[in-house]
């Protein structure tokens, strides 16, 4: 598989789940571990365009896909959800919020300019302990306007689901 742009080769048992292939295998830590039971999806990762739980997907299952964490988005943080989450100051606590952005960076690969329906519907899951949802609605809408405003910008590109 190809993680941030760069080929991997885990060589560990095929059905451990992605999540800690890359926190304890390549050091990706910005990936959350949040709930054991597949429901709070602050592990979320993009996985060949999709917005993905990576405590759902084993590595055995990801021959060949390519897979984005929130390191990367960009390292500088200037990748528009990144930038959209500063300017609204999104997080509070924030273990989530690395789910939270990777969600809304599937979304606006697909949908550049999502309505607040579809923003709610893309999101349904992600789920924030602080209660930050308006934030994050706003903050998504930021994210679409100053991706409209960069050419070439997009969240996370479109592909097969695999959950």
């Amino acid at each position: 598989m190809t993680v941030n742009g760069e080929a991997l080769d885990y060589r560990i048992d095929p059905a451990t789940p992605l999540l800690w292939a890359l926190r304890e295998e390549s050091n990706l830590t910005g990936t959350k571990y949040g709930c054991d039971d597949r429901r709070c999806r602050a592990c979320t990762v993009i996985i060949d365009g999709q917005a993905v739980r990576s405590c759902a997907v084993t590595v055995g299952q990801l021959e060949g896909a390519q897979v984005t964490t929130i390191e990367g988005l960009s390292a500088d943080g200037t990748h528009p959800v990144q930038k959209a989450w500063m300017e609204v100051d999104v997080p509070q606590c924030g273990y989530c919020q690395a789910g939270q952005m990777m969600s809304a960076s599937a979304l606006l690969a697909t949908k550049p300019q999502p309505t607040d329906k579809d923003i709610d519907s893309a999101m349904f899951g992600n789920l924030c302990r602080c209660g930050t949802y308006l934030r994050i609605r706003q903050a998504i809408h930021r994210a679409a306007q100053l991706a409209s405003a960069r050419p070439g910008a997009t969240g996370g590109g479109a592909g097969r689901a695999r959950e």
